[in-house]
């Protein structure tokens, strides 16, 4: 329960702890926490307590989506405390890692460290891709997918045997609810509080920053490239 609403959280598998190094795990837009399964098990099964959940109004978590990045940063910082945990590592794809930027600056207590993945700030969304969110035409999943997955991705070559990464990222997002996509692209679209920077920028005025370019990819590196994903979070 975060701020009243049900809200599914997985653990990456075992129970968590909250007496251990925390790490919370922020999916992007129209997405779940199902994109972390095999960075959230990895980091459970090695010291840390996971959670990965499922924004309001996404997957199994109750409520409607909230309409800001700022809102989700409020949001977040109060599953930290729900969860009894001092402050946790963020790591955050895409809309996630706006939501990551935000909770640390609205509630920097609550954060120990950043993990930003795809990131840009603002993170403009194309009007027809907002139009078509807004009228939940299938037209705007079609686009998040082509446009999210990198070439290799789209003929195959996943790390993973047998996943298909852009059928699998398709009927994801048609799970969604209705408007839920359209929430998040436009709480991505208006967010106006982070640096106005691309990524470089970005890293560049966040201190001790590092920086890991993953080649060959496209915008959904944890199921096109999650192997060089986890290396980079581990160092």
């Amino acid at each position: 329960m975060v701020d009243g609403a049900d809200t599914f959280v997985a653990t990456g598998g075992r129970a968590f702890d909250p007496k251990l190094p925390c790490v919370v795990f922020l999916h992007g837009a129209g997405f779940d926490h199902s994109v972390w399964a095999l960075l959230a098990r990895f980091f459970a099964h090695h010291g840390f307590s996971v959670l990965a959940p499922d924004l309001p109004g996404h997957g199994r978590s109750a409520g409607a989506p909230l309409s800001s990045i700022a809102a989700l940063a409020d949001w977040t910082a109060a599953l930290i405390g729900a969860a009894g945990v001092r402050a946790a590592r963020l790591v955050g794809h895409s809309m996630g890692s706006l939501v990551a930027l935000e909770t640390a600056a609205r509630h920097p207590d609550k954060v120990a460290a950043l993990g930003l993945i795809a990131t840009a700030a603002p993170m403009r969304v194309s009007d027809d891709l907002l139009n078509a969110a807004q009228a939940n035409d299938h037209a705007a999943i079609d686009m998040v997918s082509i446009w999210g997955h990198g070439y290799h991705a789209t003929l195959g070559g996943s790390q993973v045997p047998g996943l298909w990464m852009l059928g699998g990222g398709e009927r994801l997002l048609e799970r969604a609810r209705p408007g839920v996509l359209f929430a998040d692209l436009s709480a991505c679209n208006a967010y106006q509080d982070a640096l106005a920077a691309a990524a470089k920028a970005i890293t560049a005025a966040i201190p001790g920053c590092r920086v890991v370019m993953i080649e060959g990819a496209g915008h959904m590196l944890m199921s096109e490239r999650p192997d060089d994903v986890l290396a980079a979070l581990r160092t």
